[in-house]
């Protein structure tokens, strides 16, 4: 299995040259708050919403200080907005209170700040720090399956199951190759199995060949 996986990165490679994050943010603390705001929400809504928030609030001073009705008028459009305002603001505290106003850079820490997981550590990790982790989110786990690099579906499982077929190098950049890959050919509602560059090397695409179904069809 870890040789097709390497295979596959290496046409995911090819095929998505500048794949990295979609979120917009100059240092990790923006990178943090982007991804707070990204749950529930698509990130091209968030990079709309965090210049405003981000020339409001140009610190992390700043967004402590800040009053939380404020915070939660300005990232309204995105979704369970008060919930992100708290993250937001208590995560900007705690950072200040804690780690002499610099994001921590070890996944226990991230995790133990407010409205930040294991996804949204990961990705601080690998795209803030340039540590190595996958990030599991609902692209890397639906196509990661697919694939049949993984049958689980806890995100902590899939997450364990990548790291032992993955190359370490490619942890972090798998996550991106899976968001591209998931936005432009293997979607959740409509598959274009016809056109993957991946078909002979997935799970479920030779699957399909061999049930002789019309690939590409809407499944």
């Amino acid at each position: 299995m870890r040789q097709r996986a390497v295979k596959i990165i290496e046409i995911l490679e090819e095929t998505y040259p500048d794949a990295k994050t979609t979120l917009d943010a100059s240092s990790p603390w923006e990178l943090l708050c982007g991804a707070i705001l990204a749950s529930q929400c698509t990130d091209e809504r968030v990079n709309k919403i965090t210049p405003q928030l981000f020339a409001t609030y140009p610190s992390i001073s700043a967004m402590a200080e800040a009053e939380l009705s404020d915070i939660e008028e300005l990232i309204r459009s995105c979704g369970i907005y008060r919930n992100k305002a708290r993250g937001l603001k208590g995560s900007a505290r705690e950072i200040l209170d804690k780690y002499d106003g610099e994001v921590p850079q070890s996944r226990e820490q991230l995790m133990a700040l407010p409205g930040v997981g294991r996804k949204i550590a990961n990705l601080i990790l690998g795209d803030a720090f340039g540590e190595q982790a996958v990030v599991v989110d609902t692209h890397c786990a639906r196509i990661s399956k697919l694939l049949g690099l993984t049958s689980e579906k806890d995100p902590l499982k899939v997450e364990r199951d990548l790291e032992k077929v993955l190359p370490a190098t490619s942890y972090t950049d798998w996550g991106h190759y899976m968001v591209f890959h998931g936005r432009e050919i293997c979607k959740a509602r409509c598959r274009q199995c016809v056109a993957c560059p991946l078909n002979q090397l997935c799970a479920y695409g030779r699957k399909q060949d061999l049930e002789a179904k019309e690939v590409g069809d809407c499944v």
